[in-house]
């Protein structure tokens, strides 16, 4: 099933709307690598990164794979493995999965400019926690680790992110 997001910070899921954090630069349907903004369009969940130190990953049909120190994701345009996930160190730009903060101890992959990937299209965006004051993005989607297990458990399958 499909939760519908919308420029004002919002996802709708069931009847339910539900607070979210999404890119500074908004949501855009002409996303660019480093503009801050979230995609527009449906936005497949992929599979699952959890921080097995700190979260078990709620039951679901997704693919899931605990997060590692030695994870990252490129967001080098130049490089090969550009919006990929990688083994650190890598010798291009990237960031760290494995992060000291709690936002990505729950990380749905979404399915922006992955089939096939187009370089400076947009990389890394993820459906993950927020931050407790909700500030923006760099262009994935954000939600309170509660809603977001509940999201997760309850079988969304996919984002719908709207610009209007």
């Amino acid at each position: 099933m499909i939760a519908e997001v919308r420029g004002n910070g919002t996802l709708a899921w069931r009847g339910r709307r539900l607070r979210c954090a999404l890119g500074r630069g908004g949501i855009t349907s002409m996303k660019q690598e480093g503009d801050g903004a979230t995609p527009a369009g449906i936005l497949p969940l992929r599979r699952l990164l959890y921080r097995a130190d700190r979260i078990a990953p709620p039951p679901g049909a997704l693919p899931r794979e605990p997060i590692g120190t030695g994870d990252g994701w490129c967001d080098d345009p130049a490089h090969a493995d550009y919006n990929h996930q990688v083994t650190l160190p890598h010798p291009a730009r990237h960031e760290e999965l494995s992060r000291t903060d709690h936002l990505y101890d729950l990380v749905a992959v979404l399915g922006w400019n992955d089939d096939p990937v187009m370089r400076g299209r947009g990389s890394a965006i993820f459906l993950h926690v927020a931050r407790d004051d909700y500030a923006p993005t760099e262009g994935c989607v954000a939600l309170a680790l509660p809603d977001l297990l509940m999201l997760l458990t309850e079988g969304m399958t996919a984002l719908h992110a709207r610009t209007d």
